[in-house]
């Protein structure tokens, strides 16, 4: 296995998709970068580094700078999907994708339905999301709540380069579109990677922690709080299950229901506002198809029902972390 970080896993899996099918193209606001400018294409090679190198290889035919417009750059991907490429647009803050929505809900999530079954859409609409940078209400936020309510995406959330590598490049050769989501904070993370052509089918969950006291489920950058929280709990000989679930469209229930079938006690973890969020769906289906098996209330440790906010002492604790994880996993196992 090879070790490198997350913003990588991201880079050198498109770039050897991009070699093994030259339907794959890449597009997005500066994903060139430098493309006017005395440094020429490549001088900055996209500001999430996920994209260095590739201009050079491929060429302006296959990596696409394009204006500072969502719904052009998310129109353009499901144009390409449509004339036969594999296009990866890269959104460069998941906050603005707003603008495209008409082409994202009301276009690529539905061509395959509304044309019967005979028109595929293979576009992956990249995106950085998240908080914990200070980069405000407008620059922070997580959206995969109301993309997952969608009928017709995938909706990815890669919580470590391995994953990364295993779920991307199942969302690229895949035939239906597919909302990959990158949290910010995960781009420095390094980890192992597999070696050769590792693919990770979608709706299956991650154990990263296994034990029979509580289920602790989470994504993104979530998750690595769960296990910081799972890992305190354990000096105590408190045994928690932290489930991935990895992709929220499909929803791996199975797993989660199973574990609390053992445990009995559940917390779900969620950066996103609390209402109509990830962790009031995960907590409703608990509560419809495992109620028998729940020993004590559930519990959701998500963000305030807020915008992000600037100041870094406010957006800290605005955010879930490990200890307000541990705390509500002490009420849950308290509970009488």
């Amino acid at each position: 296995m090879a070790k490198m970080m997350y913003r990588d896993a991201v880079r050198s899996t498109i770039f050897e998709e991009m070699e093994r099918d030259d339907r794959v193209v890449v597009l997005g606001e500066d994903v060139v970068g430098g493309m006017g400018t005395a440094g020429g294409p490549e001088a900055i090679g996209g500001i999430w580094s996920t994209s260095t190198g590739f201009y050079d290889r491929f060429g302006a035919d296959r990596v696409i700078d394009t204006p500072i417009s969502e719904s052009a750059i998310v129109g353009a991907a499901g144009g390409l999907a449509l004339a036969g490429k594999r296009p990866v647009a890269e959104l460069m803050f998941a906050d603005f994708i707003g603008v495209s929505l008409d082409q994202i809900w009301n276009q690529i999530a539905k061509f395959r339905y509304m044309f019967g079954g005979k028109t595929l859409c293979p576009a992956v609409i990249r995106m950085a999301y998240g908080g914990g940078f200070n980069a405000a209400a407008q620059h922070s936020q997580s959206v995969h709540h109301f993309l997952s309510a969608m009928p017709g995406l995938k909706v990815v959330m890669p919580s470590t380069p391995e994953d990364v590598r295993g779920l991307l490049r199942e969302a690229i050769r895949g035939d239906d579109p597919v909302m990959f989501l990158e949290h910010k904070a995960l781009y420095g993370v390094s980890g192992e990677v597999p070696d050769g052509d590792y693919t990770i089918p979608f709706g299956h969950a991650r154990l990263s922690r296994a034990g029979e006291d509580l289920t602790l489920v989470a994504t993104g950058l979530m998750v690595s709080r769960c296990e910081a929280a799972a890992d305190a709990l354990a000096k105590d000989g408190i045994g928690c299950d932290v489930i991935d679930p990895r992709t929220t469209s499909p929803l791996d229930e199975e797993a989660i229901l199973d574990s609390v079938e053992v445990t009995g006690r559940l917390v779900v973890v969620d950066e996103a506002p609390q209402r109509c969020s990830l962790a009031t769906d995960i907590s409703a289906l608990v509560a419809q198809k495992a109620f028998a098996s729940l020993k004590a209330p559930i519990e959701m440790v998500t963000a305030p029902h807020t915008p992000v906010p600037f100041a870094k002492e406010l957006e800290l604790a605005y955010l879930p972390s490990a200890e307000k994880v541990e705390a509500a996993a002490r009420r849950v196992l308290g509970w009488r």
